[in-house]
């Protein structure tokens, strides 16, 4: 029998944004540097190597975040114990949309994410780093 899907990504992220705190590209960008504000970049590893990064973030991959926020965790991050606020973005802002109300749910606060993500982010001329090569990898 085939899989019957009854909740599409759409209808979730719909969901979570009606639940979370949105930052237009430009405004995230006045953020950045702030010392109360955490830019949390979803990006997998080779998504920041082939279209660089945003200078002082925090990196996180979607699949550890609730592994990192959970401080009774193994994987327990101790960035996500600090006062501050974190703002969330992945390459479009869907990912960052979950992330944030799965975060908020958790009970980190504030969060928010970044409409749009990372290519907003470049949109708005945020300063962005070239991507390093993973190891073995040459440029």
């Amino acid at each position: 029998m085939a899989q019957k899907i009854v909740k599409s990504v759409q209808s979730m992220v719909e969901a979570a944004k009606r639940e979370i705190e949105e930052i237009e590209a430009a405004d995230a960008v006045k953020l950045h540097g702030h010392h109360d504000v955490v830019l949390v970049d979803l990006r997998d590893p080779r998504e920041r190597e082939r279209d660089g990064k945003i200078p002082g973030t925090f990196n996180v991959t979607r699949g550890m975040l609730e592994f990192w926020i959970d401080p009774q965790s193994p994987y327990y991050k101790e960035k996500f114990g600090e006062d501050k606020k974190f703002v969330f973005f992945c390459a479009g802002g869907l990912r960052s949309a979950l992330a944030a109300k799965t975060a908020q749910d958790m009970g980190l606060r504030p969060v928010a994410h970044i409409l749009g993500g990372f290519k907003a982010w470049k949109d708005a001329a945020g300063p962005v780093e070239e991507g390093e090569p993973g190891p073995g990898k040459k440029r």
